[in-house]
């Protein structure tokens, strides 16, 4: 098992939008980086586990848990000349992006906050901490893992 931590803009899709979805699943579209594509295509397995991250708002923080249910496929959106994910060199005989299927797991009864991640000693090298982190997933260790947790049961 492996862990992430997705990040997604609340105004473009949040946790909420993803609760509402069918059976709570949806796929992970629109990444466009290659050392992300990398991972979405090579690297996550079934029934890993992540934190959804809310990014680019006030305050940014982890708002829940998803599971992965569908490894790595070739994001259709690229091919789509209408979708703001609109690629002209990716094809589907040569797709250059790929996503996951993800499920809602939990959502957190409270966000918890970037600033409380940056000032728990325990995620000191989590890579949400690294400045110029700019990647919309990244690997979360065991420990970070649990440690957030931890800080998901405190109210």
């Amino acid at each position: 098992m492996q862990y992430w931590l997705l990040k997604s803009e609340p105004d473009c899709f949040s946790i909420d939008d993803l609760s509402r979805r069918p059976k709570q699943t949806s796929p992970w579209d629109g990444v466009r980086n290659y050392q992300v594509r990398n991972m979405l295509r090579d690297e996550m397995k079934l029934g890993d586990l992540g934190f959804f991250y809310h990014s680019s708002c006030s305050p940014p923080g982890i708002a829940g848990i998803v599971t992965i249910v569908k490894t790595g496929y070739p994001d259709h959106t690229a091919w789509d000349i209408h979708s703001e994910h609109f690629d002209p060199k990716s094809t589907p005989e040569e797709p250059r992006w790929y996503m996951v299927d993800v499920k809602l797991v939990e959502k957190f009864q409270r966000l918890i906050t970037l600033d409380e991640i940056k000032h728990n000693p325990a995620l000191e090298t989590m890579l949400i901490n690294r400045k110029g982190n700019r990647l919309s997933i990244t690997p979360v260790t065991a420990t970070e893992w649990k440690a957030v947790l931890k800080m998901a049961q405190k109210k």
